[in-house]
């Protein structure tokens, strides 16, 4: 169930994800790790900045989490994203032991550009998971989140999209 605090953290990613702009082809996305109700780490989607394919937001945030946290394992902690986690993301976010993600937009709110598979969602991933301890929700300030976004019936240019 969204809370309070959830709202909060993702109103930071927000804020985060805008300091790319608000072009959505400068793919905004932002990601925060909450652990014991402080931040741990944040990050922004870094892909063309870094010519790095898995410098996603999570992931860039889960890799400074971990050294801030010192220990790989994330266990308890909260990943806020603006945007619903790719298959990578997710895995990623499995094995850092991460107990919980908490998403804005999700798939049908956003271009399919954003998604690497057009069936396999994250709650696939979740769902078949060894670890039964994660829980994923989804929707929080949703609108807020999506409309950094092109929307699921922008007319993108091929070239912009990552996913083809």
């Amino acid at each position: 169930m969204i809370s309070e605090t959830d709202r909060h953290w993702m109103a930071r990613a927000i804020a985060l994800a805008r300091t790319k702009g608000s072009d959505p082809s400068d793919t905004p996305i932002a990601a925060i790790i909450v652990m014991d109700g402080a931040q741990l780490a944040a990050g922004v989607n870094q892909t063309v900045e870094a010519c790095d394919a898995t410098a996603h937001a999570e992931i860039v945030t889960i890799r400074a989490a971990g050294k801030a946290h010192g220990d790989m394992d994330l266990r308890g902690a909260t990943l806020y994203s603006t945007l619903q986690p790719c298959g990578m993301c997710t895995m990623g976010s499995i094995w850092a032991k991460i107990g919980r993600i908490v998403y804005g937009a999700g798939r049908d709110d956003v271009h399919a550009m954003y998604f690497e598979d057009r069936h396999l969602d994250t709650m696939d991933f979740v769902r078949d998971a060894f670890r039964d301890d994660l829980t994923l929700e989804g929707g929080c300030l949703r609108e807020d989140c999506a409309a950094l976004y092109y929307r699921p019936d922008d007319d993108v240019p091929v070239e912009e999209q990552g996913n083809i």
